[in-house]
């Protein structure tokens, strides 16, 4: 079969390689459409350590059921399937707790480290286990089926923070997470959403998808604006959907005492944070960590059209132009949110 292969720090190459076979509980994906994700474009540099080559990317995706294994009930040839991105193994003490993100056997698709390697979907078939798939109705195309994974993130992060009808809420970062999380925040009844971004474009698209308020703090205050929406005294809860060294301090700050910081962007390994803050101002701290759960609603919530992902399906592209839309995605020249390769 053909695969997109990461070959080198910023290298892939196109080749062909053994189509997988299935264990007796995975099923063979034909896949039909995969997302390039902010982490696969970072881990292509090499700077994260998740992406150690050679290894197939791509942990977002939906195609068909090609092949069965031998113990597999619940599939069969033909269905029209999305999956998780992460196997777990049901059967460890957070397995069975429901909380699979934090799995001790956790492997993520497509991810290369130091504890595992398990190529993902940038190829024309994966095998995934039974467990984590999905059925894909025909309200949803492949190509919102390959939207679910990141969906599925925010949708976590929202639900870590117990949202209350009408509490106010600052998104930190408007990239593709942030931006969902916009919309999870408002189905789940938040009251003044403020977006907070450096990219004007970005920030037009938070209006677009339900934001009250935008800020871009290269032209004015945030602490200041968030201060005068919320008489005060700051937002009810924060996210924070960067994760660069200086952006979880910044987030804390938008939060009011007694409020909730929820963690999503995971790229600086350390950051400083306001100790003295969140103690004496009782803030709640919450890392969120991938999804838990909430792969089939957020099936649901595309499939009904509560939620709207096509607006951030920025281009289609073959899974032979690769290469191309990486490059374009990590240089930022573009305005791009999602770029889904077609095997």
């Amino acid at each position: 079969m053909k695969a997109l292969v990461h070959t080198a720090p910023n290298t892939f190459e196109l080749k062909d390689v053994p189509k997988p076979v299935p264990k007796p509980n995975e099923i063979l994906v034909r896949v039909k459409a995969v997302g390039i994700c902010g982490s696969d474009v970072h881990g292509m540099t090499g700077h994260t350590g998740r992406r150690i080559p050679p290894i197939i990317m791509g942990h977002e995706a939906s195609g068909v059921v090609e092949a069965c294994g031998s113990s597999v009930t619940r599939w069969k040839v033909g269905d029209r399937v999305t999956f998780d991105s992460t196997i777990y193994c049901n059967a460890c003490e957070y397995c069975l707790q429901g909380k699979i993100n934090l799995c001790d056997n956790r492997m993520v698709l497509g991810v290369s480290c130091a504890e595992y390697r398990r190529d993902g979907a940038m190829a024309e078939y994966v095998v995934v286990s039974e467990h984590i798939v999905y059925k894909l109705p025909e309200t949803v195309s492949f190509l919102q089926g390959a939207m679910i994974e990141p969906l599925s993130i925010s949708l976590h992060a929202v639900n870590r923070a117990h949202l209350r009808i009408g509490e106010s809420v600052v998104v930190m970062g408007c990239g593709i997470i942030g931006l969902m999380a916009i919309q999870c925040a408002r189905l789940n009844g938040a009251g003044t959403i403020m977006a907070i971004d450096l990219n004007e474009a970005r920030l037009e698209m938070a209006k677009k998808v339900g934001a009250d308020v935008t800020i871009n703090p290269s032209k004015e205050s945030a602490l200041k604006k968030v201060l005068e929406l919320t008489k005060g005294k700051g937002a009810d809860a924060a996210f924070e959907a960067v994760g660069l060294e200086k952006t979880p301090n910044e987030a804390l700050s938008y939060v009011r005492k007694g409020g909730k910081l929820v963690l999503i962007g995971n790229l600086a390994p350390t950051v400083p944070i306001g100790l003295q803050s969140i103690v004496t101002r009782e803030i709640d701290v919450y890392g969120s960590a991938a999804s838990s759960g909430e792969y089939q609603t957020c099936v649901d919530l595309i499939g009904s059209g509560r939620i709207q992902v096509d607006p951030y399906i920025s281009k289609v592209a073959p899974l032979e132009e690769g290469q191309v839309w990486f490059n374009k995605l990590l240089s930022g020249k573009e305005p791009l949110y999602k770029v889904i390769l077609e095997p």
